[in-house]
């Protein structure tokens, strides 16, 4: 089965888990399909343009070629190409050879290597190719398991914070066993954990059919569902009411979370004997203040979690570095933060000013002009986008002399990426798991080319 979307979004997790691939019409390579495919190994192709998709009549054209679903089409991942038909395929096989590899990679490399898993299954794949860790953990994507997305819909509609608190206390206890598989499955390496980042009209319906139902569903008016879902609507909702801006707006949602992570890491320690190292990560903080008041909440959570349950575990609060006035004024926010992982995905759309979704209709041009040498949202921008980079970590380190530096972006998986990293001096990077074998690889040959 390969799924077909104009763009996908949190909301189509479930066809994207029953897919074999996955194509869309619009998209870059860190595109949400783009993403979320390589994370589950999947093959994915993204911006095909020339693509016009119909999902009321199920049909996608190509020019005067017509395709309805349930007919049969190829798509290779690598090279983004399109077939008609079947096209004979092979399954890749690894060999003895690949393990020996590996160890002479990680007896040179000095960066660390971790992974960017979001399920226990994301993360036992991630340890089995090698990954020292979770470098990101979003939770966005559990918001659409099972009934939970009821539960996260009836806090996005309650009129005031005791009806969020009412709708949050249902999802905690579903957050919180998603936690505990992942720490299960890490098995007391560090996990980096964004709290929710993207803007709430993600988990809304969009059609008027899908609002007519879910209001049956939730025994509210049609029209006060459509109200909400039109007054959340914005312009630029990458730039909008996202990351930490949704905590300090609603700091009940983030206080929920920090409770699950807590009460998580406490059971997996009590029942293992290994205890979790949950990292808690800010998303979109530009100013110093934003993460003081994120924090704040972060900290008192975990004192109450502590008290109620006699016991403890380490943990760090940090932040996402994806906004050009963040790695600016990285040296104040490292006052309150002691790790920093830079999000070069949303670091390279805001700092270039180029939409990652829309770009890939004229980044094949910029290349061939020589505008860039690469799409800078696969190999980064070494004298834009890496010098706010180098200015987070110097600035930051300054403040904080023992800093925590990572990257999560999809540049982690990159060898080209890799060896600005390993220059700039990071203590790790995070890729997609079916990339971590790259990134170890890449990381050694970043460590001999510099001892050369």
């Amino acid at each position: 089965m390969i799924l077909v979307r104009v763009e996908t979004s949190p909301e189509d997790i479930h066809g994207m888990h029953a897919a074999e691939g996955i194509l869309t019409a619009r998209g870059g390579a860190t595109s949400h399909a783009a993403v979320v495919g390589r994370g589950m190994g999947k093959p994915c192709v993204v911006g095909c343009n020339a693509l016009q998709i119909d999902y009321a009549k199920g049909v996608m054209k190509v020019g005067d070629r017509t395709v309805r679903a349930g007919e049969s089409i190829t798509i290779d991942g690598a090279t983004g190409a399109v077939y008609l038909g079947l096209v004979p395929t092979v399954e890749p096989t690894v060999s003895g050879d690949f393990s020996k590899l590996m160890g002479w990679a990680d007896k040179v490399r000095k960066l660390k290597v971790r992974a960017n898993a979001d399920t226990p299954h994301d993360a036992k794949v991630a340890r089995d190719f090698g990954a020292e860790g979770i470098g990101l953990c979003r939770t966005e994507h559990m918001f659409f398991e099972g009934d939970r997305i009821d539960a996260v819909r009836e806090m996005i509609l309650a009129d005031n914070t005791e009806g969020r608190r009412r709708a949050l206390a249902k999802i905690l206890p579903m957050q919180k066993e998603d936690f505990k598989g992942i720490f299960r499955a890490m098995n007391g390496l560090p996990v980096t954990i964004r709290l929710l980042d993207p803007p709430l009209h993600e988990f809304i319906p969009h059609t008027d059919a899908e609002i007519a139902e879910l209001a049956v569903k939730i025994g509210i008016k049609a029209d006060k569902l459509r109200a909400k879902r039109d007054s959340l609507q914005e312009l630029n909702p990458m730039l909008g009411h996202r990351g930490c801006r949704l905590g300090v707006t609603y700091p009940e949602i983030y206080e929920m979370q920090a409770r699950a992570i807590f009460e998580a890491a406490l059971d997996v320690a009590k029942e293992s004997g290994k205890a979790p190292i949950p990292e808690i990560m800010i998303p979109l903080v530009a100013t110093k203040r934003e993460l003081e008041l994120m924090r704040a909440i972060v900290v008192a959570t975990a004192e109450r979690v502590f008290q109620e349950r006699k016991a403890q575990v380490e943990y760090l609060v940090g932040t996402m570095i994806e906004l050009p006035r963040a790695a600016l004024r990285a040296g104040e926010i490292a006052e309150e933060a002691e790790f920093f992982s830079f999000g070069t995905n949303d670091l390279t759309q805001t700092a270039l000013g180029i939409s990652r979704d829309d770009a890939a209709r004229f980044l094949k041009t910029y290349e061939e002009k020589g505008i860039y040498e690469k799409d800078p949202f696969v190999s980064i921008d070494r004298d834009g986008v890496g010098e706010l980079v180098r200015i987070g970590c110097t600035r930051g380190r300054t403040a904080r002399p023992r800093l925590k530096l990572g990257v999560c972006g999809e540049h982690g998986g990159d060898p080209a990426s890799i060896f600005f990293f390993e220059e700039t001096g990071l203590d790790y990077v995070s890729a997609s798991p079916f990339r971590v074998p790259v990134a170890r690889l890449a990381a050694a040959h970043a460590a001999l080319k510099k001892g050369r």
